[in-house]
């Protein structure tokens, strides 16, 4: 059985820092990309950043650059997003995805919420 679970989001001031982590298993977790997708009310899920399966290379979205950071542990089947100078605009749900050519699998989400 697939999953992924996300943990680490909660209530920080803004220009705060959390980190999040997702927990993989039931998948060869080192074949798959992994991404970080938010969805904020009222507004479409939007791509945060992004992790090739080996952890060798990694994008972001423009606005996250600088500030976020993906990073994943194929022994411990792990991906984490460590978000830095937090602002309200990064108030969201945030979900974890796996992703291959043949398979796309999602986590639950996290509320991430950050004050002014």
């Amino acid at each position: 059985q697939v999953r992924l679970v996300e943990s680490g989001g909660g209530l920080v001031q803004s220009g705060g820092s959390l980190k999040l982590s997702c927990a993989a298993s039931g998948f060869t977790f080192r074949r798959y990309a992994m991404n970080w997708y938010r969805q904020a009310p009222g507004k479409e899920r939007e791509l945060v950043a992004t992790i090739t399966s080996g952890g060798g290379s990694t994008s972001y979205a423009d606005s996250m650059k600088g500030r976020f950071t993906i990073s994943r542990d194929n022994v411990k089947n792990m991906v984490y997003l460590q978000m830095s100078s937090l602002k309200p605009e990064d108030t969201a749900v945030y979900y974890c995805n796996a992703r291959s050519v043949n398979y796309d699998y999602w986590g639950q989400g996290t509320q991430v919420t950050v004050s002014s």
